[in-house]
């Protein structure tokens, strides 16, 4: 895969030396961006270091879940290393020379997180071409960076703006072969076994040149390129990725309830760049016709033609080598991605269509080499605010207090809270407009089996492994989910939706749930009792996609757009894929009330139902069983038994029925089978999986 001229990752340069938010720039020219190139310069933006610059015939070993599915690995630098420099800030506090690193420990002693605001900050990357400039801010000095070749050194032209503090960067460890080059004001010293560059503020704006290695003959000092004027590069440079790649849907059938109409994707050969076409995420511009849609490899591509019978889809990329994005909102036109390393917002800045300016919105985000810490999801209130969900370290406890939590991020970019905690792999969240969420999570260690989570600000959602104060073991000291989810029904659930579409009829203002794990979309009837939510799972009567999904968004022709990714641990196993789920009008045959009562349970359907079956006891039937929350990975089903029906009876209403239950009580996990008819003769045979965890009073 061709990544363009940078990749956003997280990558280990030597022995406990880690880039956690690492921007690996390819410095000698030729084609085949970064992958293609021999020699490479990596930046942490969490810090502003450069943490080294190395030489060699391959760029990185390409270990970890994202590249070889490897797990419980992270990608390390291959080739020689012409310097490495340490953990800790690539500028001195400024007006200072303390190189200290002010930033918070994890647990395990290290520092995570990106430097005070005050001290330093990131501000985004510029792509013109070949030449890739970073944009950040040392005090309130804006600084333009851009790293290059010449005559095998490696070169860090400087661009600095005003100051009014002294400003002191280091460079590289004295063992390095470092020049200042050309007539500047800056002063190149030696201080604690590092080269530094000495900046007063009085000298300040100023442009210098740096150049690192040993590297072939020197130019004469009189020969040498001044430092250049980086804010060209600043304006917007030339497409990189001119053509698009034309694929043609496959429309589904419309025999059923919903038709599913497959958006076919460029695949690894069908695309110039052989892009792993992996969607983590995508959202539709206003006018509907175009999406914007990620990669879980770091690509961004615009989709056109997403409207009437799609004809025919124009896949055009448009950014590449980001960190893992696995969500995308698009607010008042512009695209926003969560990635691994922070909020991208990303800028096209002279209207060819391709994006130049990759912002940071925000980097707040705790970051550590381990595989399974995603950012997933990302969603904005009515007041503006983002919200993205960051998994806990599989099988570990956490190290920084963002493992496992729901986020918010403030709508101008400058704050992170931690809006709920305790969760251990929670694909996405849903915003409601109470002020509450919905959020699903993975089984696995402290999480018996999938669930539906509830969430409401300040709660604990059950994993003892995340970052928090909460040592009871108990269940009754978290947060109960809404239900628990079996394998059988979905190994791994998504992000989930509200239903907002008219075309979906008896199913406007439901919530919808997508499956990683199944390639199903499920109803997720609910109510809340003694003010805990309770609920259950129903699949729509629709096909295993090929692939998981994980995101949807309602199209404005109302619609329903899906789209996912296979990575591991899944039954549908298509790389990725991209969908459109349409109702047809033909009769659903849904549950979409599910109510327990004081002596059974009674279920509301879509259409009415056929009295003889409906009132038939025979046709159903019900078991249930309980889970064992601990530190082990899952749980069997323990005391699973069946339930007898008594009887079964349509109320007033033709659309719902009660189920009377006499043994029914409050039980983690409950199975509802039926078979019956529509009142038009339409077959309905399915299955509920459901919790009770209040039963109203007799």
């Amino acid at each position: 895969m061709e990544f363009g001229q940078a990749l956003f990752w997280t990558l280990q340069v030597a022995s406990n030396n880690i880039a956690y938010k690492g921007i690996a720039i390819r410095v000698d020219p030729g084609a085949g961006g970064v992958t293609g190139g021999r020699a490479w310069i990596l930046y942490d933006h969490d810090t502003l270091r450069v943490a080294a610059a190395w030489t060699g015939h391959e760029f990185v070993d390409w270990k970890g879940i994202a590249f070889d599915g490897s797990h419980q690995t992270h990608t390390s630098i291959r080739g020689t290393p012409a310097f490495v420099n340490p953990v800790g800030p690539g500028w001195a506090k400024p007006g200072t020379a303390q190189f200290e690193d002010p930033r918070a420990h994890g647990r395990d002693g290290k520092p995570y997180g990106p430097l005070p605001r005050e001290w330093a900050h990131y501000q985004g990357t510029y792509l013109h071409g070949d030449r890739v400039v970073l944009a950040y801010t040392v005090g309130d000095a804006r600084v333009l960076e851009s790293p290059s070749l010449e005559n095998d050194r490696f070169v860090r032209t400087l661009n600095i703006g005003r100051a009014t503090s002294d400003l002191l960067l280091r460079v590289a460890p004295d063992s390095t072969g470092v020049t200042l080059a050309g007539s500047t004001p800056a002063i190149l010293e030696q201080a604690n076994g590092f080269h530094q560059v000495r900046i007063a503020a009085a000298a300040t704006p100023l442009r210098f040149k740096l150049l690192l290695g040993r590297g072939g003959p020197r130019a004469s000092p009189a020969a040498e390129r001044q430092a250049e004027d980086l804010e060209p590069f600043t304006r917007g440079g030339p497409a990189r990725w001119t053509q698009p790649v034309v694929t043609q849907p496959v429309l589904g059938s419309d025999t059923g309830p919903f038709a599913v109409d497959d958006l076919t994707a460029p695949r690894l050969v069908a695309n110039p760049w052989h892009s792993w076409m992996r969607f983590g995420g995508f959202d539709f511009f206003p006018d509907g016709l175009r999406a914007a849609i990620c990669t879980w490899n770091g690509d961004v591509w615009l989709v056109d033609g997403l409207e009437g019978n799609l004809s025919e889809l124009r896949w055009k990329r448009i950014a590449s080598g980001l960190f893992q994005p696995l969500g995308v909102k698009v607010v008042d036109g512009r695209i926003y991605l969560t990635c691994r390393d922070q909020i991208a917002r990303l800028q096209d800045l002279n209207g060819d269509g391709e994006i130049d300016f990759i912002e940071n919105f925000n980097n707040d985000h705790q970051v550590t080499e381990h595989f399974h810490e995603f950012a997933m999801g990302l969603q904005t209130d009515a007041q503006g605010n983002f919200y993205y969900a960051k998994s806990a370290r599989h099988a570990l406890p956490a190290l920084v207090p963002h493992h496992g939590t729901l986020l918010r991020v403030s709508a101008d970019g400058l704050r992170t809270e931690i809006v709920a905690n305790g969760f251990r792999a929670a694909n996405g969240v849903c915003v409601n407009d109470d002020g509450t969420f919905f959020v699903t999570d993975q089984e696995g260690h402290w999480t018996p089996k999938n669930r539906i989570n509830w969430v409401r600000p300040g709660r604990f959602y059950g994993n003892l492994y995340g970052y928090h104060e909460q040592t009871s073991e108990a269940d009754a000291d978290m947060e109960q989910p809404l239900v628990w989810i079996t394998n059988e029904m979905d190994r791994s659930p998504g992000e989930l939706l509200w239903v907002t579409s008219k075309r979906w009829g008896a199913l406007r203002g439901s919530l919808l749930n997508l499956s990683y794990g199944t390639g199903r979309i499920f109803l997720v009837p609910h109510e809340t009792v003694r003010g805990q939510k309770q609920g259950g799972v129903v699949r729509l009567p629709i096909p295993e996609l090929p692939t998981g999904v994980m995101r949807g968004r309602f199209h404005p022709d109302g619609s329903l757009f899906a789209c996912g990714l296979f990575g591991w641990a899944g039954n549908r196993t298509v790389d990725g894929g991209f969908y459109r789920i349409r109702p047809t009008g033909q009769p659903l045959g849904l549950p979409v009330q599910l109510h327990a009562t004081a002596h059974g349970v009674r279920l509301g359907f879509t259409e009415a139902l056929d009295p003889a079956s409906a009132g038939d006891a025979e046709n159903y039937s019900v078991k249930v069983w309980s889970l064992k929350r601990s530190k082990d990975y899952g749980s069997k089903h323990i005391d699973e038994h069946t339930l007898r029906v008594t009887r079964a009876s349509l109320a007033s209403d033709p659309k719902q029925v009660l189920l009377e239950i006499p043994e029914l009580a409050p039980t983690w996990c409950m199975e509802i089978r039926y078979s019956l008819r529509l009142a038009d003769g339409t077959p309905v045979r399915d299955r509920i999986h459901n919790t009770v965890h209040q039963l109203p009073e007799k």
